[in-house]
């Protein structure tokens, strides 16, 4: 109770912040932003039906981009949003991946990217660069009659706010492996670093720049974890699992995958900003862990409040924004079971979020039984397209995975009916065939 007051004390404090606006200085709107320099090698024309593309690319909004039209257009367009691209100062364009390129193009759609203005774990730079270039689109081609978003990874929770920033602008959204729980994959992080070490009795926090070769060996080696777990070393890998999604087929087995990761994550990387620093939004202020023995760990844990509880709570779109769960589109999803760079929990979440607002009726999940993040096949990817675009031009919801159902999730099946039985290779070795 005394943690709960207080902290609702700084909020309030707290609130009557304001936070700066991203600022051009004046830089002209087709050069990147200072600091910053732009590599977009020219992307060759895809072929369909024999015939060649037609690809434009440029610089808009201090941002790159890419334009590719189809010989037959349908008239319809698919906006890509990309993921993660570290702290760098080089912007690049993707295009669609796991084979939807031609996919799209093959069905008559046109498609664009952009590198956005800004590298880091910037929401508000891919949201908004990515509207203004279908707005760009319209001028350039022609105004499209439907406009489609899709994306990956931090490209998810793109894909997530734009539906919620633009209502009524996207006719349907494709998150892959998104951080659709928005904020708390922070909390993930940050739950991971503090229980090992509660667990291990290493005391690193703040997070020092040398953690990776102090405090994380000592801790690696009190846990077992780089051999036999011992009884603590396993209450962080089913808490982990808890945190991560819950028990599920392959959980332990990704674990194995994930647990040094997991460290690496929480080094600081030396700026003050959101994008460099997102941890400063963690919290497990409230967080109960289980399970909760052999050691107390929800008495024992250090328990640390966000450093920044204005970008916490606004509302606003920011850096790294808020998902209200409130889409105004078809949603359909794909996420790995076993991923826990991106866990599995965010899919919960979000589901949770759009429960909320009384919308599932907008929202279908698939869970795949891979362990590495976005580890998807053509076929995947291509059927959750194909399903998604024919409930935008049917009205019909297709099928998905109940996600939000701890009995349904923890089933040896559980993953089978959307995953790829063709599909080899990668961590689907971690999960046992599928029927």
């Amino acid at each position: 109770m005394r943690i709960r007051m207080i902290f609702s004390a700084v909020l309030a404090l707290s609130l009557a912040a304001v936070v700066p606006a991203q600022a051009s200085g004046g830089t002209p709107d087709d050069q990147p932003l200072p600091g910053y320099t732009i590599v977009n090698p020219p992307l060759a024309p895809a072929t369909v039906g024999g015939q060649p593309t037609r690809v434009l690319q440029g610089v808009h909004g201090h941002a790159a981009y890419d334009i590719e039209v189809p010989p037959q257009w349908n008239g319809k367009l698919t906006m890509w949003a990309h993921g993660y691209r570290g702290q760098g100062k080089v912007l690049t364009v993707e295009p669609p991946g796991a084979g939807l390129r031609q996919r799209l193009l093959d069905q008559g759609f046109a498609w664009a990217a952009s590198s956005y203005y800004d590298n880091g774990y910037d929401v508000k730079a891919g949201v908004t660069t990515t509207r203004e270039l279908a707005s760009l689109f319209g001028k350039l081609v022609k105004r499209p009659k439907q406009v489609f978003i899709a994306g990956a990874s931090m490209g998810g929770h793109v894909v997530g706010r734009s539906i919620e920033e633009y209502p009524g602008f996207y006719a349907g959204a494709l998150p892959m492996c998104g951080v659709l729980g928005d904020q708390a994959l922070f909390d993930f992080f940050t739950d991971y670093n503090l229980v090992a070490q509660d667990l291990s009795g290493v005391t690193a926090y703040p997070v020092p720049a040398d953690y990776e070769t102090t405090a994380v060996p000592k801790i690696e080696q009190t846990l077992g974890l780089n051999g036999t777990l011992t009884d603590r070393g396993a209450q962080l890998r089913a808490i982990t699992v808890e945190r991560s999604g819950g028990p599920r087929p392959g959980a332990d087995a990704s674990f194995q995958l994930w647990k040094h990761f997991l460290f690496t994550i929480a080094v600081p990387t030396g700026g003050d900003s959101l994008p460099e620093n997102p941890a400063q939004l963690a919290t497990n202020v409230f967080t109960r862990y289980t399970p909760n023995t052999p050691v107390d760990v929800n008495r024992t844990v250090r328990r640390v409040p966000p450093e920044n509880l204005w970008a916490r709570f606004n509302p606003a779109l920011t850096q790294i924004p808020r998902i209200a769960g409130t889409p105004t589109a078809p949603v359909l999803s794909l996420h790995g079971l076993g991923d826990m760079f991106v866990p599995f929990s965010m899919e919960q979440l979000y589901r949770d979020d759009v429960a909320r607002h009384g919308r599932t009726g907008s929202l279908v999940q698939r869970a795949i039984r891979t362990g590495n993040h976005c580890e998807f096949s053509n076929a995947e990817v291509g059927a959750a397209w194909d399903d998604l675009r024919a409930w935008v031009e049917t009205g019909k919801r297709p099928a998905g995975d109940v996600v939000n159902d701890r009995r349904v999730v923890a089933a040896p099946d559980y993953g089978c009916k959307f995953t790829d039985k063709a599909a080899t290779g990668g961590t689907r070795g971690l999960f046992p065939k599928c029927g």
